[in-house]
């Protein structure tokens, strides 16, 4: 059992937790990721691991509340513990050598871009991080983010923090300008990496996604993460997450990930039923 030894809502419906899990707080690196299972009758999900503390042992997970496993998740406490905690699975992001990078994520992409931007920024390389939401409501992680980049650029949808527009916007403002950046890492929703790996092709520039793609076991067995690269079937749990954007089958990706949609509501509304879930919003 892996106890809960912090938990914070960062919005609405994303919740960050600590977990205690010293042997892969000991391993992990950024792009890395674990697989969970609440109980004994609960399915296996990924979620990466968004930071690490090797002293305390504890490995910090952010996800958002989209389905069944994540609200069940969300309604345990500080104190409470998880079943299994897997990892760490995946392969690192590779992050030598890379003197100045944009970092980009959206919504709760950016739970996931922000230890990439960390970790560069302790090689000591410059990073601009931008991260773009729907809404000021939904803005998380603002301190942690402007803590690991020298700019930090926080775009909305509509505006309402004061900067409107997308972080395709911001990237192509900041290259138009004269910025010359050896890297990007795009994280978020595939249209918002497939719209950032549009743009820097156009320049050149090497772009890092990290999938997420429908996954079940994490170890290259089940054969569910499968995603084009290249032309090539890769295996996201195994073979990446991290992959070059420029790439990626985006659309083959996207019909993917929509395969089950019907089963996963039909699970939430019984849920719901059951008194287990959050409401028809998940």
């Amino acid at each position: 059992m892996y106890l809960i030894k912090e938990k914070r809502r960062l919005n609405s419906s994303m919740t960050l937790m600590s977990i205690q899990a010293p042997l892969i707080a000991k391993k992990a690196k950024a792009g890395q990721f674990i697989i969970l299972r609440i109980n004994d009758f609960g399915e296996r999900i990924p979620l990466t691991i968004a930071d690490c503390d090797i002293d305390k042992g504890t490995v910090t997970i952010i996800f958002q509340k989209v389905g069944k496993t994540t609200y069940e998740l969300d309604q345990l406490e500080q104190g409470d513990s998880i079943q299994d905690f897997v990892g760490p699975l995946g392969l690192p992001t590779e992050l030598e050598g890379y003197k100045k990078a944009a970092v980009i994520g959206g919504g709760a992409g950016c739970a996931i871009a922000y230890p990439s931007a960390k970790a560069l920024h302790n090689m000591g390389a410059h990073v601009d991080m931008i991260a773009g939401f729907r809404n000021k409501d939904i803005i998380i992680l603002e301190d942690e983010m402007s803590a690991v980049c020298d700019n930090l650029y926080i775009t909305t949808d509509d505006g309402s923090n004061g900067n409107k527009g997308f972080v395709t916007d911001v990237l192509k403002k900041l290259i138009e300008n004269g910025e010359q950046y050896d890297l990007v890492i795009a994280i978020g929703p595939m249209p918002m990496m497939k719209a950032v790996c549009n743009l820097t092709k156009e320049y050149n520039i090497k772009t890092i996604v990290s999938m997420n793609p429908i996954m079940i076991d994490g170890t290259g067995m089940c054969g569910g993460c499968r995603i084009k690269v290249g032309g090539e079937m890769k295996f996201a749990c195994v073979d990446g997450p991290d992959f070059d954007g420029h790439e990626v089958d985006f659309d083959e990706a996207m019909e993917r990930l929509a395969m089950y949609k019907k089963e996963e509501k039909q699970s939430m509304d019984h849920a719901c039923k059951l008194g287990l879930g959050g409401g028809k919003n998940a």
